[in-house]
Protein backbone atom coordinates (compact mmCIF):
# COMPACT_ATOMS: atom_id res chain seq x y z
CA UNK A 1 0.00 0.00 0.00
CA UNK A 2 1.43 3.58 -0.81
CA UNK A 3 1.58 5.51 2.22
CA UNK A 4 1.42 8.74 0.03
CA UNK A 5 -2.32 10.44 0.54
CA UNK A 6 -3.67 7.52 3.04
CA UNK A 7 -4.88 8.35 6.53
CA UNK A 8 -3.25 6.57 9.39
CA UNK A 9 -4.27 6.69 12.75
CA UNK A 10 -1.39 5.99 15.50
CA UNK A 11 -2.95 4.94 19.41
CA UNK A 12 -0.09 6.06 22.16
CA UNK A 13 0.84 8.36 19.44
CA UNK A 14 2.12 11.30 22.07
CA UNK A 15 5.46 9.71 23.01
CA UNK A 16 7.40 6.68 22.17
CA UNK A 17 7.31 3.85 19.54
CA UNK A 18 3.79 5.95 18.78
CA UNK A 19 4.91 9.40 18.09
CA UNK A 20 7.97 7.50 16.06
CA UNK A 21 5.49 6.15 13.64
CA UNK A 22 3.27 9.03 13.53
CA UNK A 23 6.04 11.11 12.26
CA UNK A 24 7.37 8.58 9.83
CA UNK A 25 4.09 8.28 8.53
CA UNK A 26 3.85 11.96 8.27
CA UNK A 27 6.74 11.95 6.63
CA UNK A 28 6.01 9.92 3.85
CA UNK A 29 2.98 11.80 3.72
CA UNK A 30 0.11 10.57 5.39
CA UNK A 31 -2.55 12.36 7.17
CA UNK A 32 -2.25 11.21 10.52
CA UNK A 33 -4.87 11.00 14.10
CA UNK A 34 -3.27 10.48 17.40
CA UNK A 35 -4.83 8.86 20.38
CA UNK A 36 -3.51 8.89 23.27
CA UNK A 37 -4.65 8.85 27.33
CA UNK A 38 -2.47 12.17 27.18
CA UNK A 39 -4.64 14.34 25.43
CA UNK A 40 -2.26 17.75 25.41
CA UNK A 41 0.57 15.43 23.92
CA UNK A 42 -1.54 13.63 21.33
CA UNK A 43 -3.04 17.53 20.47
CA UNK A 44 0.71 18.44 20.25
CA UNK A 45 2.14 15.69 18.03
CA UNK A 46 -1.09 15.88 15.99
CA UNK A 47 -0.66 19.49 15.38
CA UNK A 48 3.15 19.31 14.78
CA UNK A 49 2.64 16.40 11.98
CA UNK A 50 -0.28 18.56 10.24
CA UNK A 51 -2.69 15.85 11.45
CA UNK A 52 -5.22 15.75 14.66
CA UNK A 53 -5.31 14.37 18.08
CA UNK A 54 -8.01 13.46 20.87
CA UNK A 55 -6.95 12.24 24.25
CA UNK A 56 -8.67 9.22 24.97
CA UNK A 57 -8.94 5.99 27.04
CA UNK A 58 -8.20 3.01 24.79
CA UNK A 59 -10.71 0.60 26.74
CA UNK A 60 -13.63 2.69 26.46
CA UNK A 61 -16.17 1.56 23.93
CA UNK A 62 -18.28 4.44 23.66
CA UNK A 63 -14.96 7.00 23.87
CA UNK A 64 -12.42 5.06 20.94
CA UNK A 65 -16.01 4.87 18.66
CA UNK A 66 -16.24 8.98 19.42
CA UNK A 67 -12.40 9.48 19.12
CA UNK A 68 -12.39 7.49 15.80
CA UNK A 69 -15.24 9.62 14.34
CA UNK A 70 -13.55 13.11 15.31
CA UNK A 71 -10.55 11.84 14.29
CA UNK A 72 -12.02 9.95 10.51
CA UNK A 73 -13.67 13.99 10.61
CA UNK A 74 -10.52 15.74 10.99
CA UNK A 75 -8.21 13.42 8.28
CA UNK A 76 -10.18 10.78 6.72
CA UNK A 77 -10.89 7.31 8.06
CA UNK A 78 -8.13 5.14 8.34
CA UNK A 79 -6.35 2.65 6.08
CA UNK A 80 -3.52 2.19 8.80
CA UNK A 81 -4.06 1.92 12.50
CA UNK A 82 -1.29 1.61 14.45
CA UNK A 83 -2.14 0.33 18.28
CA UNK A 84 1.11 1.37 20.53
CA UNK A 85 -0.95 2.36 23.49
CA UNK A 86 0.26 0.17 26.41
CA UNK A 87 1.48 0.02 29.97
CA UNK A 88 4.72 -2.30 31.36
CA UNK A 89 4.35 -2.71 35.44
CA UNK A 90 5.94 -5.38 36.91
CA UNK A 91 4.92 -7.86 40.05
CA UNK A 92 4.96 -11.09 40.99
CA UNK A 93 2.26 -13.36 41.25
CA UNK A 94 2.99 -13.84 44.71
CA UNK A 95 5.45 -11.78 46.61
CA UNK A 96 6.85 -10.76 49.68
CA UNK A 97 3.80 -9.27 50.34
CA UNK A 98 1.44 -12.21 49.31
CA UNK A 99 -0.90 -12.83 46.45
CA UNK A 100 -0.51 -9.59 43.33
CA UNK A 101 -4.12 -7.80 43.77
CA UNK A 102 -6.32 -9.39 40.98
CA UNK A 103 -6.49 -5.20 39.93
CA UNK A 104 -3.16 -4.93 39.23
CA UNK A 105 -3.34 -7.95 36.76
CA UNK A 106 -6.40 -6.61 35.07
CA UNK A 107 -5.75 -2.99 34.46
CA UNK A 108 -2.69 -3.99 32.40
CA UNK A 109 -4.50 -6.87 30.71
CA UNK A 110 -7.45 -4.04 30.23
CA UNK A 111 -4.84 -1.20 28.62
CA UNK A 112 -2.51 -3.51 26.38
CA UNK A 113 -4.84 -6.46 25.27
CA UNK A 114 -8.45 -5.12 25.62
CA UNK A 115 -7.62 -1.27 24.63
CA UNK A 116 -5.71 -3.07 21.22
CA UNK A 117 -9.02 -5.22 20.38
CA UNK A 118 -11.21 -2.37 21.20
CA UNK A 119 -9.17 -0.24 18.79
CA UNK A 120 -8.87 -2.94 16.56
CA UNK A 121 -12.69 -3.90 15.66
CA UNK A 122 -14.21 -0.52 15.75
CA UNK A 123 -11.33 0.72 12.95
CA UNK A 124 -11.07 -2.12 10.93
CA UNK A 125 -15.22 -2.22 10.69
CA UNK A 126 -14.44 1.45 9.44
CA UNK A 127 -12.27 0.22 6.85
CA UNK A 128 -14.39 -2.47 5.44
CA UNK A 129 -16.32 0.13 4.00
CA UNK A 130 -13.70 2.25 2.09
CA UNK A 131 -12.78 1.74 -1.67
CA UNK A 132 -9.79 -1.37 -2.52
CA UNK A 133 -7.16 -0.32 -3.72
CA UNK A 134 -6.04 -1.88 -7.11
CA UNK A 135 -4.93 -5.38 -5.45
CA UNK A 136 -7.95 -5.10 -3.48
CA UNK A 137 -6.66 -4.01 -0.17
CA UNK A 138 -8.43 -1.94 2.34
CA UNK A 139 -5.96 -1.32 4.93
CA UNK A 140 -3.81 -2.41 7.53
CA UNK A 141 -3.85 -2.86 11.50
CA UNK A 142 -0.58 -3.29 13.02
CA UNK A 143 -0.33 -4.43 17.13
CA UNK A 144 2.03 -4.35 19.57
CA UNK A 145 3.33 -7.35 21.20
CA UNK A 146 6.71 -8.12 23.14
CA UNK A 147 9.64 -10.42 23.51
CA UNK A 148 8.02 -10.75 26.55
CA UNK A 149 4.77 -12.62 25.28
CA UNK A 150 7.35 -15.48 24.20
CA UNK A 151 10.64 -14.89 26.62
CA UNK A 152 8.21 -13.17 29.87
CA UNK A 153 10.78 -12.72 32.92
CA UNK A 154 9.34 -13.88 36.50
CA UNK A 155 6.98 -10.46 37.54
CA UNK A 156 6.29 -10.17 34.05
CA UNK A 157 3.37 -12.44 34.59
CA UNK A 158 0.32 -9.26 33.64
CA UNK A 159 2.47 -7.81 30.71
CA UNK A 160 3.25 -11.23 29.41
CA UNK A 161 0.07 -12.34 29.07
CA UNK A 162 -1.40 -9.36 27.49
CA UNK A 163 1.10 -9.13 24.82
CA UNK A 164 1.38 -13.11 24.31
CA UNK A 165 -2.72 -12.56 23.52
CA UNK A 166 -1.98 -9.78 20.99
CA UNK A 167 0.48 -12.18 19.50
CA UNK A 168 -2.58 -14.95 19.59
CA UNK A 169 -4.99 -12.58 17.88
CA UNK A 170 -2.76 -11.70 15.11
CA UNK A 171 -3.64 -15.04 12.88
CA UNK A 172 -7.15 -15.39 13.80
CA UNK A 173 -7.83 -11.76 12.84
CA UNK A 174 -5.97 -11.82 9.69
CA UNK A 175 -8.00 -14.73 8.58
CA UNK A 176 -11.26 -13.06 9.55
CA UNK A 177 -10.53 -9.68 8.01
CA UNK A 178 -9.03 -11.07 4.75
CA UNK A 179 -12.24 -11.01 3.13
CA UNK A 180 -12.21 -7.19 3.61
CA UNK A 181 -8.94 -6.69 2.41
CA UNK A 182 -7.54 -5.99 5.87
CA UNK A 183 -4.17 -6.98 7.01
CA UNK A 184 -3.14 -7.52 10.79
CA UNK A 185 0.49 -7.56 11.57
CA UNK A 186 2.08 -7.68 15.40
CA UNK A 187 5.31 -6.51 16.12
CA UNK A 188 7.53 -8.03 19.16
CA UNK A 189 10.01 -5.43 20.41
CA UNK A 190 12.95 -6.07 22.33
CA UNK A 191 14.30 -3.39 24.58
CA UNK A 192 13.70 -0.67 23.05
CA UNK A 193 14.54 3.04 24.34
CA UNK A 194 10.77 4.11 25.32
CA UNK A 195 9.83 5.97 28.04
CA UNK A 196 8.44 2.24 29.39
CA UNK A 197 12.14 1.29 29.30
CA UNK A 198 12.74 4.52 31.69
CA UNK A 199 11.95 2.91 34.76
CA UNK A 200 14.22 0.40 34.51
CA UNK A 201 17.09 0.01 37.23
CA UNK A 202 20.72 0.60 35.79
CA UNK A 203 21.73 -2.45 36.85
CA UNK A 204 18.91 -4.52 34.94
CA UNK A 205 18.95 -2.12 31.87
CA UNK A 206 23.12 -3.46 32.02
CA UNK A 207 21.94 -6.62 31.74
CA UNK A 208 19.64 -6.51 29.15
CA UNK A 209 21.80 -4.90 26.99
CA UNK A 210 24.61 -7.81 27.54
CA UNK A 211 21.94 -10.45 26.08
CA UNK A 212 21.31 -8.82 23.08
CA UNK A 213 23.29 -9.87 20.14
CA UNK A 214 23.88 -7.30 17.70
CA UNK A 215 23.67 -4.75 17.62
CA UNK A 216 24.30 -4.46 21.35
CA UNK A 217 22.42 -1.53 22.36
CA UNK A 218 18.69 -0.31 23.00
CA UNK A 219 16.46 -0.48 19.86
CA UNK A 220 15.27 2.76 18.72
CA UNK A 221 11.84 3.89 18.48
CA UNK A 222 13.02 4.99 14.70
CA UNK A 223 13.43 1.45 14.14
CA UNK A 224 9.96 0.22 15.19
CA UNK A 225 8.90 3.37 12.67
CA UNK A 226 10.68 2.20 10.07
CA UNK A 227 9.14 -1.64 10.15
CA UNK A 228 5.93 0.04 10.44
CA UNK A 229 6.73 1.58 6.86
CA UNK A 230 7.65 -1.27 4.94
CA UNK A 231 4.90 -3.50 6.87
CA UNK A 232 2.46 -1.32 5.07
CA UNK A 233 4.38 -0.76 1.80
CA UNK A 234 4.59 -5.08 1.50
CA UNK A 235 0.93 -7.26 1.12
CA UNK A 236 2.36 -10.13 1.48
CA UNK A 237 3.13 -9.33 5.35
CA UNK A 238 0.13 -11.10 7.21
CA UNK A 239 -0.64 -12.36 9.30
CA UNK A 240 2.41 -12.86 11.85
CA UNK A 241 4.43 -11.47 14.51
CA UNK A 242 7.70 -10.54 14.04
CA UNK A 243 10.54 -9.87 16.72
CA UNK A 244 12.33 -6.20 16.75
CA UNK A 245 15.07 -7.11 19.23
CA UNK A 246 18.59 -7.75 17.90
CA UNK A 247 18.38 -11.23 18.46
CA UNK A 248 17.53 -11.10 22.30
CA UNK A 249 16.28 -13.48 24.39
CA UNK A 250 15.18 -13.24 27.66
CA UNK A 251 16.79 -15.12 31.11
CA UNK A 252 13.73 -15.80 33.71
CA UNK A 253 14.85 -12.28 35.36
Amino acid sequence: MDIAGISALVTGGASGLGAASARRLAGLGAKVGILDLNGDGAKAVGAELGGAGVGCDVTGADAVEAALAELSDAVGVPRVVVNCAGIGVAGRIVGRGGPMPLEAFTRVVDINLFGTFNVMRLAAAAMSELDPNEEGERGVVINTASVAAFDGQIGQAAYAASKGAIASITLPAAREFARMGVRVVTIAPGILETPMFDNVPEAAREGLLSITQFPARLGLPEEYAHLVQHIVENPLLNGETIRLDGAVRLPPR
